[in-house]
């Protein structure tokens, strides 16, 4: 089969195509036939050198994919050869076939493409698990997301105001402030002409943020303390901007907030499960009826996936950018 290998980290040009052994499913697993996989941020730094695989995991980058089951291992229930699935990989996603754990997988929603289908899991389950199961967002809160015209803020808008919420978006341009509003953001923030925190307080007449969603690091988690709500929760799901701040904890322990981070790809099995499980009962009718549906940027062959990565370091790009498999 046709993989994305990396025979030495570097810059998108460092992503080549390779030929591998299709995959023997284990115990529990299914071997899907990918019809399309996500990009995300984590296969670049895994490209950089910077994100190696959890133990057991195919040294292959991709951690979400959508196709139809092909193989099925022993003890595998759920699944039957033939059937349209999504998956959450910790590797792998970047082929023509992987073999992921069945209790890893969904049926793909009726209502998606396969393309809308392969960028759902590993946003979708990222936002459920940080915002709502960690941040707690509540139906009448408000959420700061950082981002928000990328997969993972694209993602989060639409979910909290499904459920509720009122929704801050920050983002780089006048574009993607715009985007960001188009998908129910009731205030969009240009990070480059505007200060999130003053504006943050402007909107929510100075009760500042619920829940904070922030992939950025740096010097942010000085502001998002500035910025957050008494009793406020501040999720951390990336350090783009830098993996070491100074803060005021005085303000922590004034407003009695919460900083809580999470990663995804290196959980269990057993704790994928369960999250899925969740996000397929909450999100999935949602999906049915496309009351939240991906965002989808651009789509790029497999072999094209150097161009896909360099889009996505770009500047331009707004929601997911997925590969497609012939």
């Amino acid at each position: 089969m046709t993989v994305i290998g990396v025979p030495s980290p570097g810059g998108p040009q460092a992503l080549v195509p390779e030929r591998r052994p299709v995959p023997t499913p284990g115990r529990g697993e299914i071997l899907v036939r990918v019809a399309a996989a996500g990009v995300n941020r984590a296969d670049a730094l895994q490209r950089r050198g910077l994100y190696p695989p959890p133990p057991g995991a195919p040294d292959i980058i991709g951690l979400e994919v959508a196709g139809t089951v092909m193989a099925l291992g022993a003890d595998v229930s759920r699944f039957s050869v033939g059937d349209s699935v999504v998956a959450l990989l910790a590797g792998g996603g970047y082929a023509e076939y992987c073999a992921v754990h069945d209790t890893n997988a969904l049926p793909v929603p009726a209502a998606l493409s396969m393309v809308e289908a392969a960028a759902v899991p590993e946003a979708f389950a990222t936002v459920w698990s940080n915002v709502f199961q960690r941040g707690h967002l509540a139906s009448g809160e408000t959420l700061l997301v950082h981002g928000g015209a990328s997969g993972i803020g694209t993602t989060a808008i639409q979910i909290a105001r499904a459920f509720g919420a009122r929704v801050i978006a920050t983002a780089g341009n006048a574009a993607h402030c715009a985007a960001c509003l188009r998908l129910g953001a009731s205030s969009a923030v240009d990070y480059h002409t505007e200060d999130f925190v003053a504006r943050v307080g402007e909107i929510t007449g100075g009760h500042g943020a619920d829940v904070i969603l922030d992939m950025v690091g740096g010097d942010y988690v000085r502001r998002n303390y500035a910025a957050a709500a008494e009793d406020g929760r501040i999720v951390q799901i990336a350090v783009s901007a830098g993996a070491l701040a100074e803060t005021d904890f005085h303000v922590l322990m004034r407003k009695r907030l919460t900083h809580t981070g999470s990663t995804l790809r290196n959980r269990s099995i057993a704790f994928k499960a369960a999250l899925l499980a969740e996000v397929e009962t909450k999100l999935w009718p949602l999906l049915a009826r496309r009351a939240v549906v991906p965002v989808i940027d651009t789509t790029f062959p497999l072999e094209r996936a150097a161009e896909a990565h360099a889009r996505l370091e770009g500047p331009s790009h707004i929601g997911k950018i997925v590969l497609t498999v012939a």
